[in-house]
């Protein structure tokens, strides 16, 4: 899928000027014409390859924790399911499996469905028995319980980005591809194809914190996430159609990981399996339109994406591959994702909407859950511009739980 062919002659003025192709970039885009404005987007490369196109296409809303990520989530979803309708996107809302293979990782989703479930409305349910041996022939009763959230979408990125572009495009959007945007500084633009003049600047610059506005973002304390990531084919053609995830994943989402039970699994966890802790793995599952499986991953963080892969991370990921989903693989491609990562500034979050100037706002994930909750966030961001009302703020989710009990 190649990016829109909408190069032309660069614009003196537009109303809204967004740096950055990515879905961050795209939504905020969509959000903006459809408040009417007329918008041009920038993206130094041809066509979008950082985190966007990286991942691995989860959309989802039962990880989020309670509080605005589940919030965005929620509106990203059907925000998604409308440029399926519209732009022709690949979106399969058939949910997500998340497995518990042992009495600790039951535990959780147990503690889950008790508490946090019903509190804030997760669409959910938890499978034993009868019902987990529905699943797929009876595919996954060698686990012990299988959370199935209603409410995931899947997407293929790699297609949905450009696809989503070439839409936008016949929307009135103005791209330019491989065109660098040097400076930003109110309202005006100094890019490799000219000078542009906008009423407001949306930087969506993923974990580039160097090229534009780095003075202000250096007090973030960025970091960077490098992830292991491998594409494989089943060899008994197993047809998965949800997203897979197993109790590893309890430790990571919000929606689990504070949880007592989830405390005790990574406790857990750091005893038995202390090579996932060092290298940050838990098991991701995304099928693709295509009849094979993306999967991961792994996390190091560090200021910048170094380019070395471990042979062993891949092994490790695989060997979790094959045991959660019965099926010999064979490995089709590997690549490294990476996405802006965790900030060490105090009071930083899942994500941030730093104002630089008057006319320009930065907008950043400081998680790998930009597909998640990035669409909705876009159009949160671009409305409080329009509307000359608070910017959007990350709440931390214990705050939130602990206004809800009190």
């Amino acid at each position: 899928m190649e990016a829109p062919d909408t190069q032309g002659s660069l614009d003196a003025s537009t109303d809204v000027a967004i740096v950055g192709a990515g879905i961050l970039g795209l939504a905020h885009a969509a959000a903006a014409v459809k408040r009417g404005l007329r918008v041009t987007v920038f993206e130094r490369s041809e066509i979008a390859v950082g985190a966007s196109i990286r991942n691995f296409g989860q959309m989802l809303v039962t990880g989020q924790p309670p509080g605005i990520m589940l919030d965005l989530a929620r509106e990203s979803r059907e925000l998604y399911l409308d440029w399926a309708a519209k732009a022709g996107i690949f979106a399969r809302a058939r949910g997500a499996l998340l497995f518990a293979r042992n009495s600790a990782e039951e535990a959780v989703l147990e503690e889950f469905m008790a508490t946090r479930a019903p509190a804030f409305d997760y669409n959910v349910r938890l499978l034993r028995g009868a019902e987990l041996a529905s699943l797929y022939d009876g595919r996954f009763t060698r686990h012990r319980a299988a959370l199935q959230g209603f409410d995931d979408v899947q997407l293929y990125s790699r297609e949905a980005i450009p696809t989503l572009a070439a839409w936008l495009a016949t929307q009135g959007v103005r791209f330019h591809f491989g065109t660098l945007v040097r400076h930003v500084e109110d309202g005006r633009l100094d890019t490799t194809a000219g000078m542009c003049n906008a009423q407001h600047v949306i930087v969506c610059s993923g974990h580039d914190y160097q090229t534009l506005c780095a003075e202000q973002l250096r007090a973030l304390q960025p970091q960077v996430c490098r992830l292991q990531m491998l594409r494989v084919a089943p060899d008994d053609g197993f047809p998965l159609e949800h997203a897979v995830l197993t109790g590893l994943s309890c430790t990571h989402y919000g929606a689990f990981s504070d949880l007592p039970s989830a405390h005790m699994l990574a406790m857990q966890i750091e005893q038995q399996r202390p090579e996932l802790q060092r290298h940050g793995i838990h098991l991701l599952v995304s099928p693709t339109p295509y009849g094979d499986w993306i999967i991961g991953d792994s996390h190091d963080y560090s200021q910048d994406a170094r380019p070395f892969n471990a042979e062993s991370v891949d092994g490790i990921l695989l060997d979790l591959a094959r045991d959660a989903l019965g099926s010999k693989l064979r490995v089709v491609e590997r690549w490294q994702g990476v996405y802006g990562a965790k900030c060490h500034a105090p009071g930083s979050g899942a994500f941030s909407i730093t104002r630089i100037d008057g006319r320009t706002t930065v907008a950043l994930m400081h998680s790998g859950i930009g597909m998640s909750v990035g669409p909705a966030l876009a159009h949160r961001h671009v409305d409080a511009l329009v509307d000359g009302t608070a910017l959007p703020r990350w709440t931390p989710p214990a705050a939130l739980r602990a206004a809800a009990t009190a």
